[in-house]
């Protein structure tokens, strides 16, 4: 199951910023009484986009997912709320907040800046852009690739089939 904020121990660690409370230690696996493999939901799209390497996976939606799997190890990556202008964070200039505030044209170049900050500081060998409003991008920065959210289900069949995928 992919989760929309940090997982520790097959549990969310935190209720999601952008969503409801009360799922901190939840456990779905109790709960449905089945076994359940419950990791961060951009980690789960990045696995199912993963293509070897060093991948850096950006999902655009609510907020900014993040994710970056290098030589087959997973690890989502919770940059969302790092800073970046005016008081503000990442999330607030390229997630559904900075869309509606700014607008398109002004979105996309934070996109751009964003993108290209975060390559400059984890050096992946690509990356991939996913989320729910990838759609919105005319043109993706260099070295990037338009996700896309059905990667996901793959991501989730990978993390019960590829031994080699470490999360």
């Amino acid at each position: 199951m992919g989760y929309p904020g940090p997982v520790r121990d097959n549990k969310p660690s935190l209720d999601p910023f952008n969503l409801g409370k009360g799922w901190k230690g939840y456990d779905f696996g109790a709960a449905f009484g089945k076994p359940v493999k419950l990791v961060n939901d951009a980690l789960m799209q990045a696995i199912g986009s993963y293509e070897g390497g060093r991948m850096l996976f950006l999902g655009l939606g609510t907020g900014l997912g993040a994710a970056m799997i290098l030589d087959n190890v997973g690890q989502p990556m919770e940059l969302a709320h790092l800073p970046y202008r005016k008081g503000l964070s990442f999330e607030d200039y390229v997630g559904e907040r900075g869309l509606e505030k700014h607008g398109k044209k002004k979105w996309r170049k934070y996109v751009f800046d964003v993108v290209n900050r975060l390559r400059a500081a984890l050096q992946p060998d690509y990356v991939v852009i996913g989320g729910g409003n990838v759609d919105k991008l005319d043109e993706l920065p260099e070295k990037s690739r338009r996700g896309d959210n059905t990667r996901a289900f793959e991501g989730g069949f990978r993390l019960w089939r590829d031994k080699a995928l470490v999360v």
